[in-house]
């Protein structure tokens, strides 16, 4: 197992040491040379010298999102610019850009995680790889084409959207391999349902990230594109961008790079860690990134941490796929409720589909209304949906708490994306 990108620590007891020494290097290199790091160090009291144990992590301020768009164009910035080679881009809170630089290090770092991730799927320099995400700014593309190029399989650089060419591309370059959203592997996958193609694809994997996924939709890309592997990559601008952990074939979570990174999992509002299996917010410090390292950042993304081992003998630690954001969370009727709940619901009822939307409204008694639409399963015919509901309303009020009115709707009505599908609706005027 990861025998050409292994971990850079010998057992699950030396990663303490390892992350030591680089949360060292990074406290002091950010220290030294980023003003932004050095103030606000310093504010909190926290030299590089203090940094003695992991239990100094705590010490260490936190940084957000509007600290990056806040300070831009490189607020984080760590290195001269001349040592800067690429930067790449993501949204920011504010309505400026968070622009993220990196050095040669950084392009090599990036490259070697997103190559151990196609490793772990068992990805060779026989398969052929075709990359259905965004170029550019994005890091998506960028990262999917550089892991496979690391590892020596072929790239085939479609981009996003264009099912025509999508297709094509399946069919005349015989691809073993797709990475995508889970949104766009939705997408192709009813497409090649559609055209009665899928006997004659080479397809062997589906490497899905960039979103949040449910089992629904991970069983009827399965289905429709006649894959038995399809594998969840988390991907984050701020840290390098996808492939910095991959789940494996046991679909037990996913293994993150505890050698590039360290992990917490946060409760959002008192920023203390959450035990193991309960969810939290997930907080990154980088271990070696030149040019914009990572001390404490908040990421805003959910998840919980695996404990135990891994029956695929990786000894890199585990996280739950994303659940969703914290800054997605929704408060109704003095609950509050985020996404992944929902789908973690519905996907364990028979008879639900891949997609739903959940619609909030305030209606003019002054109360609000949770309106759930939700695809039928394609093999289930309308006379189910009154059970289905049924079904649905009560598992709504068991796990979540709240009560909500459910529609079930036909297969493929809702909304598809190429890129990320908004599945909640709030459309309260506060």
């Amino acid at each position: 197992m990861l025998k050409k990108f292994p971990p850079k620590y010998i057992s699950p007891e030396s990663l303490s040491g390892y992350q030591l020494k680089g949360l060292q290097w990074t406290v002091s290199h950010a220290y030294r040379n980023s003003p932004f790091y050095r103030g606000r160090l310093e504010e909190a009291k926290v030299t590089p010298a203090d940094i003695r144990s992991m239990d100094d992590l705590r010490r260490l301020p936190f940084t957000t999102a509007s600290d990056l768009s806040e300070g831009y164009p490189f607020p984080l910035l760590s290195v001269d610019m001349k040592d800067v080679v690429r930067i790449h881009s993501s949204s920011g809170t504010t309505g400026k850009r968070k622009i993220l630089g990196y050095t040669q290090k950084d392009i090599g770092d990036w490259a070697t995680m997103f190559a151990r991730c196609y490793e772990m799927a068992g990805v060779t320099r026989e398969d052929r790889v075709q990359i259905c995400v965004g170029y550019g700014l994005w890091t998506a593309g960028t990262g999917f084409q550089a892991g496979a190029e690391k590892i020596g399989a072929m790239s085939i650089p479609a981009g996003p959207g264009n099912l025509d060419i999508q297709c094509a591309f399946l069919l005349d370059m015989k691809t073993t391999v797709l990475g995508c959203t889970a949104s766009m592997g939705l997408l192709l996958a009813e497409e090649v349902h559609r055209r009665g193609i899928r006997g004659l694809l080479n397809l062997k994997k589906v490497i899905l990230g960039a979103e949040r996924t449910s089992e629904a939709m991970i069983a009827t890309i399965k289905d429709l594109l006649g894959v038995k592997e399809v594998y969840d990559i988390p991907g984050l601008t701020e840290l390098y961008g996808p492939g910095t952990g991959l789940s494996c074939r046991h679909e037990s979570g996913i293994h993150y790079w505890a050698d590039y990174y360290i992990l917490e999992v946060l409760d959002p509002d008192t920023l203390k860690p959450v035990a193991p299996g309960e969810i939290g917010e997930m907080v990154y410090t980088t271990l070696g990134k030149e040019a914009t390292p990572l001390i404490r950042y908040r990421s805003r993304d959910l998840t919980r941490l695996v404990e135990g081992d891994c029956l695929c003998g990786c000894i890199l630690p585990r996280h739950d796929k994303i659940l969703g954001r914290s800054d997605d969370m929704i408060t109704f009727r003095g609950v509050n409720v985020y996404p992944g709940q929902i789908d973690e619901t519905l996907s364990k009822i028979d008879g639900v589909g891949s997609e739903f939307q959940a619609i909030i409204e305030r209606r003019e008694d002054g109360r609000d209304y949770m309106t759930l639409k939700i695809e039928r399963a394609a093999h289930m015919g309308e006379s189910a949906d009154e059970a289905v509901a049924s079904v649905v309303s009560g598992e709504v009020k068991r796990n979540l708490m709240v009560s909500c009115a459910v529609r079930i709707v036909p297969y493929g009505t809702l909304p598809r994306s190429e890129r990320k599908t908004k599945r909640v609706l709030d459309k309260r005027v506060f």
